[in-house]
């Protein structure tokens, strides 16, 4: 038995019999001879190379690259992760491969729901201040509070229900002078998630993580703090004249379950603090191992490294790393 007959016989019947068929089929297929027959033969063999992998990448494995540094020294900007998608829910395809073009998706009931510490690859939900995202990006933080935990940052300490979360092993804080920090602060205020509160990253909240079923009061005071959430949740909102759908409303009732992420780098991450709650449904994954690691920029300008700069700059240490 060669090992293909062998991984065969590994599937599910029906795929594996599928696929035994198809490659009989392409087997025993007369040979291209003309230009015109190469060229077909070459394009349905890109339809089904793409189609595989984006079944694949929808259902059970992606490949993320890590785009910032919010997350280090957990993991690095430059990281090339493997994505478990199967543990929290496999969908239906998200995104064609390669050009990045968001596709409508269903997904699956997860296995298991994020908990506090997971670290999770979700769907941006997009800044605060928009309901829709301009563009589909994967985005990478860690959960610390799930839905229907109260939620403060106190002094840089996270309290969850009152209890706090540690900083994770390679969680950092920049040693920025008072002065500083102070006017960092003053940035934060006005930019910090939801608008008008005038949080800042050390100290935020208390807040509440929406819970499916929660029922928020709406008030002329704090209508427009929740215009874009409602809005996320599929309804159309004036905060003006204070209706949801057309209609004048008082109270809203929560849809979805929601969970709360920030960077481990926790001075140079935006994250939940500043753009809002992530919807559970929206968590596809965990990152599991890096496969691939090297500078993606030059550490003093910023600027783009070319690849054989990046090719000098691989991280040999990192690959292999577990993702905790």
């Amino acid at each position: 038995m060669s090992l293909v007959e062998w991984f065969y016989d590994l599937l599910p019947d029906a795929l594996g019999s599928f696929l035994k068929r198809r490659r009989d089929k392409r087997l025993n297929a007369p040979k291209p001879e003309t230009f015109i027959e190469h060229v077909v033969a070459w394009i349905k063999t890109l339809v089904w190379a793409v189609s595989v992998v984006t079944i694949v990448n929808g259902l059970a494995l992606a490949s993320f690259v890590v785009p910032t540094g919010s997350m280090e020294s957990t993991v690095m900007a430059g990281d090339f992760l493997f994505v478990n998608k199967f543990i929290f829910g496999p969908s239906t395809p998200q995104i064609v491969p390669f050009i990045n073009q968001p596709l409508p998706y269903y997904k699956l009931p997860p296995i298991w729901k994020p908990e506090q510490g997971d670290v999770i690859v979700f769907v941006f939900p997009g800044n605060r201040d928009e309901v829709t995202p301009q563009n589909f990006e994967y985005y990478l933080k860690r959960c610390v509070a799930v839905a229907g935990d109260n939620l403060e940052i106190k002094g840089g300490r996270i309290y969850v229900n009152g209890a706090e979360y540690p900083l994770p092993e390679h969680g950092q804080f920049y040693a920025w002078a008072p002065e500083i920090r102070q006017q960092i602060y003053e940035s934060d205020r006005a930019s910090t998630f939801p608008q008008g509160r005038g949080y800042t990253r050390d100290d935020y909240g208390p807040i509440r993580v929406p819970k499916k079923g929660d029922v928020i009061k709406l008030t002329e005071q704090n209508f427009s703090e929740w215009a874009v959430f409602i809005g996320r949740e599929g309804h159309t909102v004036d905060a003006y004249a204070r209706t949801i759908d057309g209609q004048p409303a008082i109270s809203y009732t929560v849809k979805r379950d929601y969970v709360f992420g920030m960077g481990d780098n926790r001075d140079n991450s935006l994250d939940s603090r500043f753009w809002g709650f992530i919807p559970e449904e929206d968590v596809v994954g965990t990152p599991m191992v890096v496969y691939w690691s090297w500078e993606p920029d030059d550490l003093q300008s910023g600027k783009r490294l070319s690849l054989p700069q990046r090719l000098k700059s691989i991280r040999w240490g990192r690959l292999g790393t577990i993702i905790h």
